[in-house]
C-alpha cells in the first residue's frame, strides 16, 4: 500500500514546521530562559525521598485540587479568582485557544512574541491577527486598539513582560486593551519572577481578564506546571477542555516540595535579577552592541553579523537563541539567557574575544 500521508493531513498543519529544541550538550545553555541553579545536594536527597513515596500506580488528583491553595497563598492569587492548572502554561495556551475556537473567531497578539500564540491559533482553526510592536519593541497603542475594534478578537494574548524582546509594556496601555477587548484577554506573565509588576491582583474581578503563570523560569521547568487565574466563568469553561489527569503525580509532589522550599528559589531570582544588570552594563559596552531593556530572566540584543557571532559562540560550546529571521524587527538579534554568575563571565569573555 502506499503511503500518502499529506493528503490526509491539513494545509495549514502541513505548511508549519514543529518546535525545534536546539542541542546542548556539553553546551553552557544560555538559550532557553532557564534557571541555571540545580538543586542543593540535601533537597535533591529530600525531593528524591518524597517522590519515592508517591503512588505512581494510582491516577494523580484529577484537578490538583490539592495545590490551588497552596498556590493562592503563595503567589498572592485573589479568593475571587478561580484556578486551572495546566501541563506547562504551553497546554493552558492550547487549551484557552481550543475553548474559544469557532468558524470566524480571532487571536490577537503582539509581534514578535511568544511564537505558541500564533501556533495555536493554526493548531485549533482560529484566525490569527498579528499586529507589530514599534522598531524600539514598544507598543503600538493605537494600531493594537484599531485592531481590536477592526477585528473583534476572541482573545487576545500579551506577554507581560515580552518573550522575547524583554520589555514590559506600560500597564495603562494593557488597561486600555483590556477594556477595548470584546473577548478574553490572555496576561502571561511567565517572566513575573523578573518583573516590577503583575496583573495578578485583579484576577477574578476584571471578568475579561486571565493570568498565566508558570514555574519553569523559576527553577521547575522539568516538571511543566503552569497555572491561571481569571474568573471563575472563564475558567468553568476551559475546565472542559482540559484532559483528565493531566498534571501528573510526580508533577504534583515537586510542587508541595517548591512551595514547602521557596525561599530558596526566591533567593535564585534576586541573584539573576542582580546578574541581568550586571550582564546588560557589560554588553553595552561592547562595540555596535544594542542591548534592550529586559524585565525578563533574559537579554535581547541586536549587532551587525548576529549570525557569525551566534556561530562563534556555538563553536565556543555557548548555546544562546538566535533571533535575526524569525521577525523583520528582530533583524541582527539575539536573545542571552541570564545565567549563573560563572555562565554569564564565560559569555562576556567569549563575545570580547569575537568582537575586539
Amino acid at each position: 500500500m502506499k503511503l500518502s500521508v499529506q493528503q490526509w493531513i491539513r494545509p495549514e498543519i502541513a505548511a508549519l514546521q514543529a518546535y525545534h529544541v536546539a542541542d546542548a550538550s556539553g553546551m553552557v545553555k544560555l538559550d532557553a530562559m532557564e534557571n541555571p541553579f540545580p538543586l542543593p545536594p540535601a533537597l535533591q536527597d529530600e525531593l528524591g525521598a518524597r517522590l519515592g513515596r508517591v503512588a505512581i500506580n494510582r491516577y494523580p488528583d484529577p484537578a490538583g485540587a490539592g495545590l490551588k491553595p497552596r498556590l493562592k497563598a503563595a503567589f498572592g492569587i485573589p479568593d475571587a479568582a478561580e484556578v486551572l492548572l495546566g501541563n506547562g502554561s504551553d497546554e493552558l495556551i492550547t487549551l484557552i485557544t481550543q475553548t474559544l475556537a469557532r468558524p470566524g473567531a480571532k487571536l490577537l497578539a503582539l509581534e514578535p512574541s511568544f511564537v505558541m500564540y500564533r501556533m495555536n491559533a493554526i493548531l485549533s482553526g482560529m484566525d490569527y491577527v498579528g499586529v507589530p510592536l514599534n522598531a524600539d519593541f514598544s507598543l503600538n497603542l493605537a494600531a493594537t486598539l484599531d485592531a481590536i475594534a477592526v477585528q473583534q478578537p476572541a482573545v487576545v494574548f500579551l506577554s507581560y513582560p515580552n518573550n522575547p524582546t524583554g520589555n514590559r509594556y506600560p500597564r495603562a496601555a494593557v488597561e486600555a486593551i483590556i477594556a477595548a477587548a470584546p473577548g478574553l484577554v490572555v496576561v502571561d506573565e511567565a517572566y513575573q519572577a523578573f518583573a516590577d509588576d503583575s496583573w495578578m491582583a485583579q484576577a477574578g474581578t476584571v471578568p475579561n481578564l486571565l493570568v498565566l503563570r508558570t514555574v519553569s523560569k523559576v527553577g521547575l521547568a522539568g516538571i511543566r506546571l503552569g497555572y491561571a487565574a481569571g474568573h471563575p466563568a472563564w475558567l468553568a469553561e476551559i475546565d472542559k477542555v482540559r484532559p483528565p489527569y493531566n498534571i501528573n503525580v510526580l508533577t504534583q509532589e515537586a510542587a508541595h516540595f517548591a512551595l514547602d522550599h521557596l525561599p530558596l528559589f526566591d533567593e535564585q531570582a534576586r541573584i539573576l535579577r542582580a546578574e541581568r544588570t550586571r550582564l546588560a552594563a557589560a554588553l553595552a559596552a561592547l562595540p555596535q552592541m544594542t542591548v534592550f531593556a529586559s524585565e525578563a530572566n533574559f537579554i535581547t540584543c541586536r549587532l551587525p553579523g548576529a549570525l557569525a557571532v551566534f556561530e562563534a559562540l556555538k563553536a565556543d560550546k555557548i548555546l544562546i537563541k538566535k533571533l535575526d529571521g524569525a521577525h523583520p524587527l528582530l533583524q541582527d538579534c539575539l536573545r542571552l539567557t541570564v545565567g549563573s554568575p560563572q555562565e554569564n563571565d564565560a559569555l562576556l569573555a567569549a563575545l570580547y574575544d569575537i568582537l575586539s
